[in-house]
């Protein structure tokens, strides 16, 4: 069976970008499809400045708000990053392969270290090496496909590059995997500025809808949705970025088409208005599982306890196979007394 591996950063609250972007495919296609793991990637939370506190906060949130947009402990292993050993075990491991030019490219990396510079901040290495990191990740479980958005393809090309490099010098030991564009997406712009993405630690926020957003915050937030000048309803990403973004939320939630879409409004409030309702709508069932979910703790513990012991059992062997093929001495064997054996 094909195996994915994807996972969520804790550096804020989850949006409706992330539900529409990726977590509802997640839920409704891919844990039906595949092997798949899904990860509340914690340690990637420490790359900047953060409050200790407010990571485990955020790491617990979003591990219960993945739980209430559907997975399935069944039929997928949900689980959090700093879990399982084998992610730092192999990040070294794959330093060792990656170099430093590879880091310095990654637009990623160009881009926060250039807001953290000018900020007056000083940029941590970690903000450096942890697309490296993200390969461990996808690596150590022979993940076969990732499915990202655009601004982590990247990531996964690194991934394929140093697993094929890994492979050539030290024997084959990694999957190759392939990013993927999800089914079952769509892009979410922000409300207030429709030319950027729905991210989920902008300092307003004004133009960002949270998951668990009550109902009339929502529809304020829709409602006061930056358009475009003229009143024409029209669907064009580059002329009218901001039409565009309420008509592809619009469709997102309710299956439509947004060009097909743009012909039924004849008012920028009227499309406002419907699609304030439609994402009110999809979000109410993850806002009411999530409530249920917060109040039933031990079961969210219990779900990271068995998903970290089944993905630490997958991991594993990959991981120790690689120390083994780059030349690492194996720990000593334990006899029944718990004294080495000669």
């Amino acid at each position: 069976m094909t195996r994915i591996f994807s996972g969520v950063k804790p550096t804020g609250h989850l949006t409706l970008g992330n539900y529409l972007g990726a977590v509802r495919g997640w839920a409704e296609v891919d844990q039906h499809r595949a092997d798949a793991l899904f990860c509340v990637v914690d340690l990637h939370a420490l790359t900047v400045e953060h409050d200790p506190a407010r990571v485990r906060r955020l790491s617990r949130q979003a591990a219960t708000l993945l739980l209430a947009s559907g997975l399935d402990p069944e039929r997928c292993t949900v689980f959090v990053q700093s879990h399982v050993d084998e992610h730092a075990r192999l990040s070294y491991l794959l330093e060792c392969v990656a170099t430093d030019g590879e880091m310095r490219r990654m637009i990623q990396y160009k881009e926060k270290s250039a807001l953290e510079r000018a900020r007056g901040g000083s940029v941590r290495l970690s903000l450096l090496t942890y697309p490296v990191l993200m390969a461990a990740d996808i690596l150590a479980y022979g993940a076969d496909e990732v499915p990202v958005g655009e601004d982590q393809t990247q990531h996964v090309e690194l991934t394929r590059d140093l697993a094929v490099r890994f492979n050539q010098r030290y024997g084959h030991t990694f999957a190759v995997p392939r990013a993927t564009r999800p089914e079952v997406a769509a892009r979410v712009m922000d409300l207030q500025d429709p030319t950027s993405k729905m991210g989920k630690s902008h300092e307003s926020g004004a133009g960002i809808v949270y998951l668990l957003d009550e109902p009339d915050v929502v529809r304020k937030k829709v409602m006061r949705a930056v358009t475009d000048s003229g009143s024409e309803v029209v669907y064009d990403r580059e002329a009218r970025p901001g039409v565009a973004n309420l008509l592809e939320i619009l469709a997102a939630c309710e299956g439509g088409n947004p060009e097909e879409l743009s012909g039924v409004y004849e008012s920028y409030g009227a499309l406002k208005k419907d699609t304030a309702e439609a994402v009110v709508e999809v979000l109410r069932p993850v806002r009411e599982r999530h409530k249920e979910l917060v109040a039933d703790s031990v079961y969210v513990e219990e779900v990271l306890r068995a998903g970290a012991e089944r993905a630490r059992g997958m991991a594993r062997p990959t991981v120790d196979a690689a120390y083994r093929a780059i030349g690492l001495l194996p720990p000593a064997a334990e006899g029944p007394a718990g004294g080495a054996r000669g």
